[in-house]
């Protein structure tokens, strides 16, 4: 499957300042098989080993020797010479050595032309809560997400729909005829999600998809709670983890949308639950979207630490966890929880695509779902909707308040914009576009 990371691969191998690699993101999105792809593909020679299995590497860099010694050792241990030109490693599951990863610094200032990739589960986890001096400024970090739905309509053979959603997109033009088969392809990708393999399901039912797979989904939920026990060394904090997980569709229904920790437990205090939502976060499990108290440059100057929004990192996931059948997600028919399911697939999309996310809340209960700052207009409002019902009061108060240019309103509605209210409507299938109109 085409992932659009190839070409940020591609921008670090071609780099003059190369630095070892490091891909951070959620389990099972799709890591190591970019990587195995992106090096068989651009390198002449090329050499993976896996830190589970490879134990005498960890060992190797767990000793007392010097670097140097280490680095020629490491040459000699896997008969492979990552000096030569036109050659690279991949470390996988380079977790399983706090040793190694701080040894990266040594890497990148006296063999910078040596090219290495690493990866791992929970890596981000494992950063976050490093013992061993961490290699600052000495790495690149690419971060790769569930696959967005550009990436799906390209898996699906849709390239000719695609083009013309960016078409219409750039020229704010109808899709026509063409507007609903492109909503179908969304509201089957609500059922999949962006899991590389819960994708190849769906391909796999062809237009046959109420015959859909469910448990490859629920395996992938099952493998992270199964990480939440086995990658947690304190019982209490995988209790707390698992809490906090379990509550992200309680909290998105709550009417106030934001985190709140009463909602896990009545007596529940903050501190209590800040590092296992700290490692939720890392482990890229899910997706912390920031409230900002005043709508101004920049964006993440105005943030107010205390409140926020917590999404699952896969709508596909969240609709397994909340145990949607097929029949309910094709036919729309997911009720009160349309719309925070609705809101969870932007919040992936627009993360997917680079955009930090962010949120405003105001005054008589308004609030707006999104916040971007566009290149040519400023900050623009987005609004999300779940279905072409498009009011919205909170709209209506941002603009008295902070008058935008003009507003994005993203629902099942076609391509358009009105010049006497100012929103640009967009749908629900092109958010990932959105990203052409971010500075």
């Amino acid at each position: 499957m085409k992932r659009k990371i190839y070409d940020e691969l591609l921008n670090w191998k071609n780099t003059k300042d190369l630095k070892p690699l490091v891909i951070l993101g959620v389990r099972q999105c799709g890591k190591t098989y970019i990587i195995n792809e992106f090096c068989k593909n651009e390198f002449k020679y090329y050499k993976k080993i896996n830190l589970l299995e490879d134990t005498d590497v960890v060992k190797l860099f767990s000793s007392d020797e010097s670097s140097d010694k280490k680095y020629n050792d490491l040459k000699i241990l896997l008969d492979f010479d990552f000096d030569k030109e036109e050659s690279i490693l991949f470390i996988d599951e380079i977790q399983k050595s706090e040793d190694l990863i701080s040894e990266l610094k040594f890497f990148n200032e006296k063999h910078s032309n040596v090219r290495i990739i690493c990866a791992g589960s929970l890596l981000g986890v494992k950063l976050a809560r490093l013992n061993k001096p961490f290699p600052v400024g000495k790495i690149t970090r690419l971060y790769m997400y569930p696959m967005d739905f550009e990436e799906f309509l390209i898996a699906f053979d849709q390239k000719p729909l695609l083009n013309r959603i960016k078409e219409c997109f750039e020229k704010n033009e109808s899709m026509g005829l063409l507007h609903n088969k492109a909503l179908d392809y969304y509201r089957r990708y609500l059922l999949s999600g962006g899991m590389p393999d819960s994708v190849k399901e769906l391909i796999v039912c062809g237009n046959d998809y109420y015959n859909y797979d469910l448990s490859k989904l629920e395996n992938i939920v099952e493998d992270y709670k199964n990480d939440m026990n086995n990658h947690v060394t304190n019982p209490s904090e995988t209790l707390k983890i698992k809490s906090i997980y379990n509550s992200l569709s309680s909290q998105l229904q709550n009417a106030s949308k934001k985190f709140q920790y009463s909602v896990i437990d009545s007596k529940a205090k903050s501190r209590e639950y800040l590092l296992p939502l700290d490692w939720l976060a890392e482990s890229n499990l899910v997706q912390i979207c920031k409230c900002v108290k005043i709508p101004e440059k920049p964006l993440l100057g105005f943030v107010d630490e205390s409140v926020f929004k917590v999404y699952y990192s896969d709508v596909g996931v969240f609709n397994r966890i909340l145990n949607n059948d097929i029949k309910t997600i094709i036919l729309d028919d997911m009720k009160i929880y349309n719309g925070i399911i609705t809101e969870n697939y932007v919040a992936n999309q627009l993360k997917a695509n680079g955009i930090e996310l962010l949120y405003w809340k105001g005054s008589r209960d308004s609030e707006i779902d999104f916040l971007i700052t566009t290149t040519n207009d400023g900050i623009v409002p987005i609004e999300v909707k779940s279905n072409a019902n498009t009011q919205s009061k909170s709209l209506k108060v941002y603009y008295e308040l902070y008058h935008p240019n003009y507003i994005i309103r993203i629902s099942t509605k076609d391509f358009g914009y009105n010049s006497e209210t100012k929103i640009k409507s967009i749908p629900l299938y092109a958010v990932f576009l959105i990203k052409n109109l971010v500075s």
